[in-house]
């Protein structure tokens, strides 16, 4: 979503929320690498003018989007890491850059997939609750069709890794959310 307003059913014209999905993606081709980094920090730029959030896509090109970024830092940037996955230290280099949330969906009720024991250190006030729809559906639903009524599941999982109720990663997450977005 590039621009910043949508018709909404009634023709009144409203404000988008944020600017994206927008980043790095070097997981199939490192070929258009340069043009990728420029695409980011020209929608970036876009994202500061309107006072708009960013939800980042990060694939395989977590230090370069970190670098791509930093001439942003202290200027305002906030948004959304999109199916964060990564380590306490890249959390914290995300959080570094400016006022950002870190996208959890169903990643963290994989087995062998760490994020669980990486958030244990996390805010629970960094994290916002998402699906990557149609892929990444959380255990029991693994590679199948994801959907956001799955979200319950992601969030419960929370509550175990948070040791906090299912309640209170609902009020937070959604607080985080609309902070953000709203």
């Amino acid at each position: 979503m590039l621009c910043c307003h949508r018709t909404s059913p009634d023709k009144r014209k409203r404000k988008l929320p944020a600017i994206g999905e927008i980043g790095l993606d070097l997981y199939w081709d490192k070929t258009f690498y340069t043009e990728q980094v420029f695409a980011l920090q020209t929608q970036v730029q876009w994202a500061l003018d309107s006072n708009l959030p960013v939800i980042i896509h990060v694939r395989d090109s977590h230090k370069e989007t970190i670098e791509a970024l930093q001439p942003f830092k202290n200027k305002g940037l906030r948004g959304v890491f999109h199916c964060f996955t990564g380590s306490r230290k890249e959390a914290d280099e995300i959080v570094e850059l400016g006022d950002f949330m870190l996208g959890i969906g169903g990643v963290v009720t994989f087995k062998n997939s760490g994020l669980a024991g990486n958030l244990k250190d996390i805010p629970l006030t960094k994290l916002v609750l998402e699906t990557d729809s149609p892929y990444l559906a959380p255990t029991p639903y693994r590679g199948k069709r994801n959907e956001s009524a799955y979200t319950a599941i992601v969030r419960d999982k929370l509550a175990e890794v948070y040791q906090v109720s299912a309640e209170e990663i609902d009020i937070i997450t959604t607080r985080n959310a609309e902070k953000l977005f709203f």
